[in-house]
């Protein structure tokens, strides 16, 4: 529970749900029955932290093992934060209420780059030293995992370690070495230096760079025995992988509060500009048992009566029919709605919106990602215009009148002509709908087009690719929108000064951290959220560290540089990834890996679609 202390500031601060602790299922231990402490630090607010699948899976592995515990940590909102301050209260976990300083990990998940500043907010308000060289012993290790992990180099100083891939046994393994470690009292040295021994573990202390005259990377040379390059840990056996029968409970309102339950990890489908779609192969399928099983347990331990069934891509799930009529058997009985949040255009159909009509009709969401063909045969989204039309008009003879659409505007080789076919598209979709002879009387057709700014990432085929700048995607925002004269339809967009920001951290190297620091003391964090971010001051920051961010963001990278990230093995290889994006420039598509395997280089786990894939071919 919180600290005493804490309890005359919950008044005079917005939500005090969010500082309190003691939700249902959360887990207490004794604490002389622990040997090894992990405060689990999610760098937003408490709303987004409780509804990410990460934190309630790993929450869960370590606290089944009787001499840890994992308690929850999430950054206070402004108003919170600064009666903290004034009153000397550290950052503290919500189990115990005890200071950060009393826990032997300190561990963040990096879900997105604009999180940064509030990592090392966190830090600070703890009371704990930002970089990591300025933490010499063998307490308060400060350690990440998350996608973003993918490329940490921007946040090298600062953490003492890195886990690359799933989490459920390495976090473990990293815990169990230095529970020996402390016991044998060995210093923080040579527990990193054998932590870097496990595979999925990268300590960025034990790794030199070199850069090149101009400013480019040279190369990175690993030290004191560690591995030149760092494997990514994956979880094949998804059946037999770790996942929790329950999970705390949020005291207040959520953004998505239910269960959600994973029924598959990866994705087939090679979307060129999507990071998720690359890190997490192979595609692995958990069985309808193991997914039914679940959903019972944390819907018994729970009390919530809507399941969402999580993945990158659910309608591409093997068995979606017979798992949903699995679920049926109790969930409808019992009143509790399944949802699906993924759903692909070219895989929508009749069956399945009567299989899933316990959800609310509010409004469906797809994601073309372009609005013309030739712009999604670049991004090799494998989706024809036709079939969005079939799918929308399947979605209103079933009831829908709201549809939202997902595009990105600035994806490589774009011009104004593929921006307008977004609206064009848009303006089809409400042609679908009056065309229909049967539709109810007094209903108006709701078409919202969402334009995100595209940001390159590492490991996808267009890593190598220079986002536009500013001005352009702020001209291609204002054409889009200017061009719009339709009632039916409302277009919004992401701005482009965050995205350009994003694009900087997610293809920086280590000269970033300066830049970092140096925005976080000029008063940065909350950097995700609109009324908090100034541009301004991220740009001073980059000029007093004398760093360009176009130099990351903007240039367009050859073939032959090496990346920040290099070292760093996903098992998707480099070779194919530009192989890729050569297909991209001539606007050629790849199959899907259950169509076609494509070589990527993810059959080295030995697993997923990949070997069930190989093995018909041979």
């Amino acid at each position: 529970m919180y600290p005493k202390e804490v309890e005359k500031l919950l008044p005079r601060v917005q939500k005090p749900g969010r500082y309190v602790g003691g939700e249902l299922n959360s887990t207490v231990k004794d604490r002389a029955d622990v040997d090894v402490r992990f405060a689990f630090c999610f760098p937003d607010t408490y709303e987004i932290g409780m509804s990410h699948l990460g934190i309630k899976i790993l929450y869960g592995a370590m606290n089944q093992v009787p001499y840890f515990w994992c308690e929850r940590v999430f950054a206070p909102w402004t108003d919170m934060e600064q009666l903290m301050r004034e009153n000397h209260i550290p950052l503290y976990a919500l189990e115990s209420g005890d200071p950060l300083t009393a826990f032997d990990f300190i561990g963040f998940t990096l879900q997105y780059e604009l999180s940064y500043t509030n990592i090392l907010n966190m830090l600070d308000l703890a009371g704990i030293p930002l970089r990591s060289e300025d933490r010499p012993e063998l307490f308060n290790l400060v350690v990440a995992g998350g996608p973003c992990a993918c490329n940490p180099e921007p946040l090298a100083d600062f953490f003492d370690l890195f886990f690359l891939g799933d989490g459920e046994e390495v976090d473990l393994e990293v815990m169990e070495l230095y529970r020996r470690c402390k016991r044998e009292n060995k210093s923080k040295k040579e527990f990193l230096r054998l932590a870097a021994q496990i595979e999925g573990v990268y300590v960025p202390s034990l790794y030199q760079v070199e850069y090149h005259e101009d400013g480019t990377v040279k190369s990175y040379t690993p030290t004191d025995g560690a591995p030149a390059t760092v494997k990514k840990r994956n979880m094949m056996d998804l059946d037999h992988t770790y996942y929790p029968e329950s999970f705390p409970v949020p005291m207040i309102e959520v953004v998505f509060d239910r269960i959600s339950v994973e029924v598959l990890r990866g994705c087939i489908r090679g979307c060129r500009f999507c990071q998720a779609g690359f890190l997490y192969r192979p595609f692995r399928e958990k069985s309808i048992d193991a997914i039914d099983r679940q959903c019972r347990a944390l819907c018994e331990s729970t009390g919530y009566d809507e399941i969402s069934l999580a993945s990158l891509s659910t309608s591409d799930y093997g068995e979606l029919f017979a798992l949903i009529d699995r679920l049926h058997t109790w969930t409808e009985p019992d009143k509790v709605s399944i949802s699906l949040p993924s759903l692909r255009v070219d895989n929508f159909s009749p069956e399945l919106m009567e299989r899933i009509n316990s959800v609310r009709k509010t409004g469906l969401t797809f994601a073309p990602e372009a609005g013309s063909q030739r712009m999604r045969d670049v991004i090799n989204k494998n989706v024809t215009e036709e079939e969005l039309l079939r799918t929308v008009e399947t979605a209103f003879a079933e009831g829908w009148n709201r549809i939202k659409l997902y595009f990105m505007i600035g994806l490589p080789t774009e011009t104004m002509e593929d921006v307008l076919a977004i609206l064009e598209l848009g303006k089809k979709v409400v042609d679908t709908y009056y065309a229909k002879k049967d539709r109810p009387g007094g209903r108006a057709v709701e078409v919202s087009l969402s334009a995100a700014a595209f940001v390159p990432k590492p490991f996808t085929p267009f890593q190598w690719f220079g986002q536009d700048s500013g001005e352009m995607l702020q001209e291609k925002q204002h054409n889009l929108r200017g061009a719009n004269h339709s009632r039916r339809i409302s277009i919004s967009y992401h701005g482009a000064e965050t995205s350009f920001l994003e694009a900087v951290f997610a293809r920086g190297d280590r000269k970033l951290c300066r830049v970092l620091e140096a925005a976080f003391r000029a008063g940065q964090h909350f950097d995700g959220w609109d009324d908090c971010f100034d541009f301004d001051k991220w740009m001073r920051a980059f000029a007093d560290c004398r760093i360009d961010p176009d130099f990351y963001a903007t240039r367009q990278r050859p073939f032959d540089e090496v990346f920040p990230w290099d070292h760093l093995d996903y098992g998707i290889r480099k070779e194919f990834l530009q192989r890729e994006c050569e297909k991209a420039y001539r606007g050629e598509t790849t199959p899907n890996c259950r169509e076609e395997c494509s070589n990527c280089g993810a059959a080295c786990f030995k697993g997923g679609i990949c070997v069930e894939k190989r093995a018909h071919l041979v």
